[in-house]
């Protein structure tokens, strides 16, 4: 049965999408089988693959709020063994559907167990708020990678949302663990060095070794629809996240 991880962070901006799309990539790249979940709005986990969000026949939406099933749902990418379940705007109208629903929390959860056991790993790429729909995206894993920003106010972020984390697993999904932090946007900078040694002090292992670089590449690759390890491979970038889904795979 598939680990189910989501990528987390209420902040926009910090290496979320970049994060969930490269790093499934490189797990399937790895042999590892894989679904990625868009449950962003802003449908950037689609298009960064290379899918055209006007032209979609159903996405997660369906799924959530239409009771549509999952499996019909899955788009084929560059690679066989990574699935997408894509998302558009349509999503916003999930959050003020859902809100007198039954088991309104556990929708995602629901929807993804007939298909669970085909997959080694589903990642779940959340939208940048504490909304209904990261809550979903929370309660129906077992555990949350959180990206992290190398900047000012990195540690004041995460402080909320591991606060956020807590409440999920005391109140809806007490199998909900921290798979880790990953720091992103890293700069050979004083700034990123004091973030990056300030969260590794309050973290300790609980952050991950891979640190992921502000890296022109993994800027331009969404743009050609690509991960990164298919637009340069040898790029930093690239090495950056095959480093994390080897450690993301060490961590179980």
């Amino acid at each position: 049965m598939a680990r189910i991880i989501a990528i987390a962070n209420q902040k926009g901006g910090v290496g979320k999408t970049t994060t969930a799309i490269n790093l499934s990539a490189c797990m399937a790249a790895a042999g590892k089988k894989v679904l990625l979940i868009d449950l962003d709005p802003q449908g950037n986990a689609t298009s960064g693959l290379g899918i055209d969000k006007s032209t979609l026949n159903g996405t997660i939406y369906d799924a959530m709020v239409n009771g549509e099933f999952v499996r019909d749902l899955r788009q084929k990418t560059l690679m066989d063994n990574l699935h997408l379940i894509p998302a558009n705007k349509e999503l916003v109208g999930a959050e003020v559907e859902l809100v007198g629903a039954e088991q309104r929390e556990y929708r995602l959860r629901n929807v993804l167990q007939p298909i669970r056991d085909e997959y080694e790993y589903v990642f779940v790429d959340c939208p940048p708020s504490l909304s209904l729909l990261t809550v979903n995206g929370l309660s129906a894993a077992d555990s949350v990678l959180i990206t992290l920003q190398c900047e000012y106010y990195a540690l004041e972020g995460l402080s909320e949302l591991l606060q956020t984390v807590k409440l999920i697993r005391d109140n809806l999904n007490p199998r909900l663990k921290l798979h880790g932090v990953l720091l992103t946007m890293y700069q050979h900078t004083n700034l990123s060095n004091q973030v990056v040694e300030d969260v590794r002090a309050h973290l300790g292992d609980r952050v991950y070794q891979t640190v992921i670089p502000r890296n022109v590449t993994l800027s331009e690759a969404p743009s050609f629809g690509k991960p990164v390890i298919f637009y340069d491979l040898k790029s930093v970038g690239a090495r950056a996240y095959l480093a994390l889904a080897r450690e993301v795979v060490s961590r179980g």
